[in-house]
């Protein structure tokens, strides 16, 4: 005999909504691929192939997102970037 018992399971989600944003690398004809790539892979904590990659997107398309997450993390980021002579915008 088989004994069908009515359980009742609750599933809660909870949805935290933040407010991403992009690190935007734009392309100048001052800065060399070397520094470019340097800076990121120094700021920005990527590969050197990432770098690369991101660095050939801003030359050739004239700007590039770099890195996502939220305003915080990324102002300190466009400020070293920009120091060092490179144009970054948090978009």
């Amino acid at each position: 005999m088989q004994v069908l018992i009515d359980t009742e399971t609750e599933i809660l989600e909870k949805t935290v909504e933040t407010d991403l944003k992009k690190l935007v690398v734009y392309n100048d004809d001052v800065n060399t691929f070397d520094w470019v790539i340097d800076t990121l892979i120094d700021v920005c904590k990527h590969t050197s192939e990432q770098a690369e990659q991101c660095t050939i997107i801003i030359h050739y398309k004239g700007k590039c997102s770099v890195k996502e997450g939220e305003f915080d993390e990324l102002a300190g980021m466009r400020n070293e970037i920009c120091r060092r002579g490179i144009s970054a915008e948090i978009h």
